[in-house]
């Protein structure tokens, strides 16, 4: 079987809080929007912000209580300096900092910002992962 996500969907409380996170943040804008959802194009798939109670509906679970399971997104920079203008940029824009950028044990640089509706974003630059001119991640061996 092919290795490959398609879309991304992730649950939010407010449409617009959200799209200025994304938009604001990270300069982001939606290729299609209605008053439920908005989709990013990404790179070779699509991240998909849906409100919440629409999306449990859609796949039939219960909206009351907290659904989420642990679960980081990250986006990746070319350089070690874009990571903590990024992560302000995201603040700014309504996000929380979770944690401050810093060198882990494993190497590289990251922080942790989550968006409005507390999913975490992992906001990294990692000299074993290549990003080509479009954006697209490579695991170097």
């Amino acid at each position: 079987m092919q290795q490959q996500i398609a879309v991304i969907t992730i649950g939010i409380d407010d449409l617009e809080r959200s799209k200025r996170f994304y938009g604001d943040g990270f300069g982001w804008e939606p290729v299609f929007e209605n008053e439920e959802i908005a989709f990013y194009q990404m790179n070779g798939l699509v991240l998909g912000t849906w409100l919440s109670s629409a999306l449990c509906e859609d796949m039939q679970r219960p909206s009351s209580g907290d659904n989420r399971a642990p679960l980081a997104l990250a986006h990746n920079v070319q350089k070690k300096v874009d990571v903590e203008p990024l992560m302000d940029a995201l603040v700014v824009a309504g996000g929380t900092l979770l944690r401050a950028a810093e060198a882990p044990p494993h190497g590289g640089f990251r922080g942790y910002v989550a968006d409005p509706d507390g999913h975490a974003w992992e906001i990294a630059w990692n000299p074993a992962w290549l990003i080509d001119a479009q954006g697209h991640v490579t695991f170097k061996a």
